[in-house]
């Protein structure tokens, strides 16, 4: 027989019957490509017709079936033979005793689903308990087998979809989505006591008339410090240079219910030259520090008042922030640990 056997759908049905009273009931499964019969303890293999459970249908020549004298037990010892000849799905450990699953090409839904459940039963006896199935976005289709056997949602990216399941059951150690948003604010002043502000014209504060520093979202694998230089250059087209994290916020249920930090950072401008972001920036300029805190907007928002507050005790001395230091974590990655300015440099 060919690797894929049409016994394999029939692993469950079959490990649930104890005794030979079970094969005395016409049983039959249909496949993709066949049908399976059991009459009489001897279970028929043949291409899908429509036949009666009842009436053992005509088999072909070509076609195998099984003598009538096969008692139960041996039938049951051809399956599971059968189905060590299936092939598992690929899979590649992780590091805390579990496995990854990643899917490439199409797969039928029914094979998937016979090869899911082997799979499982293999990992089971291995002891692995964590099976994380990373699934692209083409073949979405096959969430619903994987959610039947016990499967959930991780998280969704926008080219693939991870579905997780703890074999064990019960409470389970899984590490939970990412939980946070993280944002950057830049603060910059020129030497005549300018702040760069803009004027958003989308969201919460679009035709407000208010100016605020220019803001915006880490990107996946980016530093803080280098994303609040990108942000500057994209909204202002000012080239600017990180100098300190002032303060950071931390807020919760923010956006799609996640928590969200939030980190003022310090640049120092290079160029002074402001071109505004026509997508996302209505306006941007440099604007007097007194008349920026004059704003209603700062003076009554207590966030926005304190952050101020802080800018402004940086400038004249009476401050200190976080400088970033490149260092290296235990795997080899590059990153930065923010620590006092006034500290240990490297």
């Amino acid at each position: 027989m060919a690797a894929f056997s049409p016994f394999t759908a029939l692993s469950t049905a079959v490990s649930r019957c104890s005794s030979s009273s079970a094969f005395d009931r016409s049983l039959s499964l249909s496949l993709s490509r066949f049908s399976i019969t059991f009459h009489n303890h001897s279970p028929v293999l043949c291409p899908r017709t429509r036949f009666s459970p009842v009436n053992r249908p005509t088999v072909s020549p070509n076609v195998r079936c099984l003598s009538n004298s096969v008692n139960p037990p041996a039938a049951m010892e051809q399956v599971a033979a059968t189905m060590e000849q299936v092939k598992l799905l690929t899979s590649v450990n992780d590091q805390h005793g579990g496995v990854i699953v990643e899917l490439f090409e199409p797969i039928d839904s029914g094979l998937f689903a016979s090869m899911l459940r082997i799979s499982i039963s293999e990992w089971r006896k291995l002891g692995k308990k964590g099976v994380w199935i990373k699934l692209p976005i083409e073949l979405c289709s096959l969430v619903e087998v994987a959610v039947k056997e016990g499967f959930w949602y991780h998280h969704a990216e926008p080219t693939y979809l991870m579905l997780v399941s703890w074999l064990p059951g019960g409470a389970h150690p899984l590490p939970p989505n990412a939980s946070h948003r993280v944002g950057v604010g830049a603060f910059l002043m020129n030497e005549k006591r300018e702040v760069l502000v803009v004027q958003e014209n989308s969201g919460i504060f679009r035709g407000t008339g208010i100016w605020k520093f220019p803001t915006g979202v880490v990107e996946e694998g980016e530093d803080l410090c280098t994303a609040a230089v990108r942000e500057v250059k994209e909204e202002t087209a000012i080239d600017a240079e990180f100098m300190e994290i002032l303060a950071f916020r931390q807020t919760h249920k923010a956006y799609f219910e996640k928590s969200d930090l939030f980190f003022l950072c310090m640049l120092r401008p290079i160029s002074f030259d402001v071109q505004r972001q026509e997508a996302e920036i209505e306006a941007a300029k440099w604007m007097p520090w007194d008349e920026y805190v004059a704003q209603p907007f700062v003076q009554k928002t207590e966030f926005v008042k304190h952050i101020s507050d802080i800018c402004l005790a940086k400038v004249d001395g009476d401050y200190t922030g976080f400088c970033a230091i490149p260092t290296a974590s235990s795997g080899g990655q590059m990153g930065h640990v923010y620590q006092n300015a006034q500290g240990r440099r490297r």
